[in-house]
């Protein structure tokens, strides 16, 4: 099992409902595929740094899980043919990168406390 982190954003033209909709679509497929969903951020609504298909904002979401690397061609095609999703980046975490991830959620939770 590899330890995975996708981020994907949508557009911006969603509601709040049809946007969880969305994230949970691609949660049950990771489910699906026998993965475990580490943890998932919703990122809000933020500002691109360039407009993609002439949208200025998109609603971004981080999904760290763990699992077979065949899973990740399958996610990919998901986002592919979605066509809320407007981009995505899916990476393969090493040893240190977990490690980041697991301090950066610590600072998070202890800064929301």
């Amino acid at each position: 099992m590899n330890n995975y982190e996708t981020v994907f954003i949508l557009t911006p033209v969603l509601s709040d409902a049809q946007v969880e909709e969305a994230v949970k679509k691609f949660e049950d497929l990771l489910k699906e595929k026998n993965c475990e969903i580490v943890t998932r951020e919703n990122w809000g609504l933020k500002k691109l740094a360039y407009p993609i298909q002439l949208k200025k904002n998109g609603f971004y979401t981080l999904i760290e899980f763990k699992g077979e690397g065949s899973v990740v061609a399958d996610l990919e095609l998901a986002f592919k043919r979605d066509e809320r999703v407007i981009r995505y980046l899916t990476t393969k975490l090493d040893k240190h990168a977990v490690e980041y991830a697991v301090t950066r959620r610590t600072k998070l939770k202890a800064a929301k406390a």
